[in-house]
């Protein structure tokens, strides 16, 4: 039987870097050794007081449902954080805990995004904000950035581009794929930008706790009406976990709730009263101690790239990624990472899936991986990319 599909889905692309996934999988299955710096996870797990406190909760029978908001308890451990990591006083009753950040992203364009109205983001950006806006009618509108706007959207782009049937913006800072940043003075730039047309601000956070260049700051420090993503996945290292968070203004919280009641119940029960546990001093100062190792990693491959003839134009200040100018030696990025896998075997993700605007120029690199293995990589992309000198 042949079912109709819903027409949005033209406008939702597969990720295409599932392909040399695919293609990895099939060289570690005939025994080669794949380097993999592509998947966007740390190799790092939960710490022991999180799991503990996962145990805990199953031990004791914790594993109904929660309110669709999320735990009291773990609302409030958020709000202390902002206060004791950032100084923000952000009232527990504005964070929805939410079953990842993709369920914060789908319950924030739920709630904001409109049929047909546009909303801008940078082009590249992480494929799914944009499917996001899609899946709910409304139109992604990829504009353009490179190295002179750190791959962001800036102040003067969101002007001229604003239009008749603009509605806001999503921005995610440090960004996939970019591990860049956007300066807190040219953020303040577009949230008033935006406010003063009646829109609205989306910023994604999820790894705002892995900013290695000056002290981090969230964008609820420059204006309480922005709509802010969080995750438990990245800084605090529980990807499978699934659990995330959304800060809204108060006064849309009694709209989201009803769209998370419907759409999801409630996140993990076990998760929450794991998630407890991230807050503890101990695990405060695992985080602390992998977030150096991750900047440790990054100052060790960017340069390491840049001998190598791979352009960096723009030193990663967040994150685990490194977004690499590979022209120099191909006109395909997506050619170009299936071949150094194959003669290589280093994983690596063409810019393909993040925009057209800098897909065949640029690749992304992870370094959530040990140093040892980045090293590793780094000598084979060597003799790959110059085998007269290995």
């Amino acid at each position: 039987m042949q079912h109709h599909l819903a027409s949005r889905l033209d406008h939702i692309s597969s990720f295409h870097v599932m392909e040399l996934m695919k293609m990895a999988a099939e060289l570690e299955a005939e025994g080669r050794h794949l380097i993999h710096m592509g998947i966007g996870e740390p190799d790092f797990t939960a710490p022991t007081d999180v799991i503990a406190a996962a145990t805990a909760a199953m031990a004791e029978g914790k594993l109904q449902y929660t309110s669709a908001l999320g735990l009291p308890a773990l609302r409030s451990a958020i709000s202390s954080h902002y206060r004791d990591q950032f100084g923000l006083d952000v009232p527990a009753q504005r964070i929805i805990v939410t079953a990842g950040a993709s369920a914060a992203l789908l319950l924030a364009c739920a709630a904001l995004v409109e049929a047909g109205k546009e909303v801008l983001m940078p082009d590249p950006s992480y494929p799914c904000n944009r499917h996001f806006v899609a899946a709910f009618e409304g139109r992604a509108r990829l504009i353009p950035s490179g190295p002179a706007e750190r791959f962001q959207l800036s102040a003067q782009m969101v002007r001229e581009h604003w239009g008749a049937q603009t509605a806001g913006v999503l921005l995610a800072s440090p960004s996939n794929p970019t591990g860049t940043s956007i300066p807190q003075s040219e953020l303040r730039e577009i949230i008033d930008i935006v406010k003063q047309r009646g829109g609205y601000t989306i910023v994604d956070e999820i790894y705002q706790g892995l900013s290695y260049e000056g002290a981090p700051f969230s964008a609820l420090s420059l204006d309480s009406d922005v709509v802010v993503i969080n995750s438990f996945s990245k800084y605090f290292n529980m990807t499978g976990w699934r659990l995330g968070w959304l800060v809204v203004p108060e006064s849309i919280v009694p709209a989201v709730e009803k769209l998370a009641q419907n759409l999801f119940i409630c996140a993990s029960a076990v998760a929450q009263h794991a998630a407890l546990a991230c807050f503890t001093p101990d695990s405060l100062a695992v985080y602390a101690a992998r977030k150096e190792e991750f900047r440790r990693r990054r100052d060790y491959l960017v340069p390491a790239l840049r001998e190598l003839g791979l352009d960096v134009p723009v030193t990663p200040d967040g994150a685990f990624y490194v977004y690499a100018d590979c022209s120099r030696f191909s006109d395909d990025a997506d050619a170009f990472a299936k071949q150094v896998l194959r003669e290589a075997g280093v994983v690596i993700v063409p810019g393909k899936d993040f925009g057209p605007a800098t897909a065949h120029r640029y690749v992304r690199l992870s370094y959530a991986n040990s140093l040892e293995n980045l090293q590793e990589a780094v000598r084979r992309l060597k003799t790959f990319l110059h085998p007269e000198k290995s």
